[in-house]
């Protein structure tokens, strides 16, 4: 299984940069932006020399809103894949789903601390689930990536050109803190973007995607039915999916399922340790270690981990310990990078420096695959997990390296002080869990929202949860 897991990683990396490379060469390298791009200035207003931490964690959440907000693709509203400053019209109609539903997430957050009028937030969310309601759908399921324009399927893979179970479940977690944000307007036009929301969420058929086993897949495809054959099983980015499987009205899951399949019967549990931090869970493919930083991240954008636990494994613990680990891994620096230390720490999934050519790659990086690159977005979205040390990341990032490191949508994606080198570029799944997992630190806002909807303690009872947060 752990075989099947690099490989199919390993497959979607080949493949979206295959994409990218064939993008760049039907540009014939010109940089002049393509019909739907919005041109981004490439240096940043030079601010104040030294930010308080306030002013800090709040210009963090601004930076990253802009990259659903000002540079959102222009007719769905939705998140571009990518924003490239050194090519601003690269892609400009690939709107990811998982990313979008970060960035209804971001926009909430936007709307929340006053950052963007809440008229024209509600306006373009409005637009947003619209495209939605038209977009491609696969028993309910969106695909990995959608034509901004014609809401058609982008093939993310040959085979990967139907409903993406994992990209739908993250898309459906902003969809849900959406709902219940405006559940209790008294504006019609809030009221009825409510509504929108609940109906799109509950189209979603979870059950399908079990093929009538207990565990589910993360793909489908209306011409290669599920070939892709992939599971979802622990410990990874997915959790989310089989909470909103087993919550759904109309299309639930049994408990069986997440049993089977993401709990693996109890083997999802380990007693391993690193650095006398115990790891808590089985990170997929990580071998006694941890495995990349959004793995804690994206299914906890919503999910408050805090107190939370099944008949297996206490949360809270294993993304905290997550965190730490992530930590104490870069500060004992077993590779001797340069740049790694207390302030400039984190490894998960980002563009990463083609070590042949210099130039961009892409890569999960992880302990055991360390290639002496920090991902902003790691240390950032761990605000909740390790406040000191994260706080510590965003003044080196602020106050040391303004002008190298942040970019007019916030940190680049990706830096290596040892081989001096930068990428002037964005991904929404990066940029978007930043603005939510700051602010789940200082408000606990979209851990409340999700955790309150009536919907989703019903699934998560049904699975065994239970949360010494919210009381059950």
């Amino acid at each position: 299984m752990m075989a099947l897991f690099i490989k199919y990683i390993m497959k979607k990396i080949f493949l979206s940069f295959l994409i990218i490379n064939l993008s760049l060469i039907s540009c014939g390298g010109d940089d002049t932006p393509r019909a739907g791009g919005t041109p981004l200035p490439t240096t940043p207003t030079d601010p104040p020399k030294t930010y308080t931490d306030a002013e800090i964690t709040e210009m963090v959440q601004k930076d990253a809103l802009k990259y659903f907000w000002d540079y959102a693709q222009t007719n769905s509203k939705l998140a571009r894949e990518r924003y490239h400053t050194d090519n601003p019209g690269q892609d400009a109609n690939v709107v990811t789903t998982g990313g979008s539903g970060f960035g209804l997430m971001t926009i909430l957050v936007g709307i929340k601390n006053g950052y963007v009028p809440k008229a024209d937030a509600v306006s373009r969310l409005t637009t947003a689930l619209q495209f939605l309601q038209n977009a491609n759908r696969f028993h309910g399921a969106w695909p990995h990536w959608i034509d901004g324009n014609s809401g058609a399927v982008i093939p993310f893979g040959t085979k990967d050109n139907g409903g993406d179970l994992v990209e739908t479940a993250f898309l459906a977690q902003g969809l849900i803190c959406v709902r219940e944000y405006f559940k209790n307007s008294t504006d019609a036009t809030e009221l009825a973007l409510s509504k929108k929301a609940d109906d799109l969420w509950k189209g979603i058929e979870w059950n399908w995607y079990t093929q009538g086993q207990n565990v589910l897949y993360w793909h489908w495809s209306p011409n290669y039915n599920f070939e892709m054959n992939h599971q979802l099983r622990g410990f990874d980015e997915t959790l989310i999916t089989y909470v909103l499987a087993a919550a759904s009205p109309n299309y639930a899951i049994e408990k069986t399922v997440y049993t089977e399949g993401w709990a693996r019967s109890g083997a999802i549990k380990t007693s391993a340790s690193q650095y006398g931090i115990p790891l808590i869970v089985n990170h997929n493919g990580a071998n006694g270690t941890v495995g990349p930083m959004f793995w804690s991240h994206y299914s906890f954008l919503g999910l408050d981990p805090r107190g939370l636990r099944d008949d297996y494994v206490n949360y809270g613990d294993a993304v905290v310990n997550h965190s730490k680990i992530m930590y104490q891994y870069c500060v004992t620096n077993p590779k001797s990078w340069q740049g790694y230390n207390s302030k400039s720490w984190g490894l998960t999934a980002s563009y990463s420096r083609n070590p042949q050519t210099g130039g961009d790659d892409y890569a999960a990086h992880q302990p055991n695959k360390d290639l002496g690159i920090i991902s902003p977005t790691a240390a950032i979205s761990d605000m909740p997990y390790t406040p000191t040390e994260s706080m510590n990341f965003l003044r080196f990032l602020y106050n040391e390296n303004y002008k190298k490191y942040i970019g007019v949508a916030g940190p680049y994606d990706a830096y290596s002080v040892h081989y001096n080198w930068v990428t002037p570029r964005y991904l929404a799944i990066d940029q978007g869990t930043i603005a939510p997992m700051v602010e789940n630190h200082r408000s606990a806002f979209l851990w409340q929202l999700f955790m309150n909807a009536p919907d989703v303690k019903q699934g998560l009872l049904k699975l065994g949860f239970h949360s010494t947060q919210y009381g059950f």
